[in-house]
């Protein structure tokens, strides 16, 4: 498999970003390796807290959230999905699937012996995360998910996402940081901007940015929508602490927040917060907002 890996001198000097990298090596499923970077602060023997991001940003995502959930004695992990990021770009789109991510990131849970994990997922990942609770659930002990879902392609997505995945695929340049501000309600200055773009210094190492719309199960016979549904015959049955936490301005996932709520049995008695003045990407908006919530909910439910 041919893939990229963005020069080092990308990532020096970004806006609020000062973690050191740390690197893991995954199985390509073609006879090869990707290289797959992540974050890794706070105590080692500390508590868990998995920070999965989505499309198309990276684990700078995090970076308000991580010294407040540090602060309070968690070990924060946030890694960057294949092709995002620092991690390995494949340069193929074709390359990229769904089995293939989750491939990948159980590789990660393995490779890092992850236990008691607290999951924090929006976005894809959620797509990504509440699969893999699903499908290791003694590894994790709660959730909290904000602005994502996990889609089976029962239900039509409706005309806004299929604007959207015609953008993805159709659109000569596809403006990574452009996504990232059309959804925040806080305007973003030029430092974080060029952090947004820093892992993709051309086209090319947007493949993986471009697929993922492509990748969301938008009908019954989806590759992805039956392991989907079977993910979900495992959460509904969870009985593990499960918190919703998603932003009074997302068009995207507004009203999947009460879908987990009223299915998830370990959501019930949760304290289940909106959080105002907050668009898709709310960690970017309302981050140290979000990682006090992620804090009092892990506190509690000790």
């Amino acid at each position: 498999m041919k893939a990229l890996r963005t020069p080092d001198s990308c990532f020096q000097n970004l806006a609020g970003f000062d973690y050191q990298p740390h690197y893991l090596n995954v199985d390509d499923f073609e006879g090869g390796e990707l290289r797959m970077h992540y974050l890794d602060e706070g105590p080692q023997d500390g508590p868990v807290v998995l920070l999965m991001h989505g499309e198309p940003s990276w684990c700078y995502l995090y970076r308000k959230m991580i010294p407040i959930i540090t602060a309070a004695g968690y070990r924060a992990i946030a890694p960057d999905l294949i092709g995002f990021g620092r991690s390995d770009k494949p340069a193929d789109r074709k390359d990229y699937t769904y089995a293939r991510h989750m491939g990948w990131m159980q590789s990660f849970l393995d490779q890092l012996d992850l236990q008691e994990i607290h999951l924090v997922c929006q976005d894809w990942g959620g797509l990504l995360g509440l699969r893999l609770v699903a499908e290791n659930p003694d590894r994790f002990a709660s959730v909290v998910a904000a602005n994502t879902f996990l889609p089976t392609g029962d239900t039509d997505p409706g005309p806004a996402f299929e604007k959207w995945r015609r953008f993805s695929q159709e659109t000569p340049e596809f403006h990574i940081a452009g996504v990232i501000k059309g959804g925040t309600v806080t305007p973003l200055s030029q430092e974080v901007i060029d952090a947004y773009n820093a892992p993709f210094p051309d086209e090319s190492y947007k493949e993986g940015a471009r697929q993922f719309p492509m990748l969301v199960p938008a009908t019954p016979d989806d590759p992805a929508a039956e392991p989907n549904r079977k993910a979900w015959k495992v959460l509904d049955q969870w009985q593990k602490p499960f918190l919703t936490a998603f932003s009074d301005s997302d068009p995207v996932t507004r009203g999947a927040d009460r879908y987990f709520q009223k299915v998830i049995p370990g959501a019930q008695g949760q304290d289940h917060v909106t959080i105002e003045n907050g668009g898709h990407f709310l960690q970017e908006d309302q981050g140290e907002n979000l990682a006090d919530v992620v804090v009092r909910f892990l506190t509690k439910s000790r």
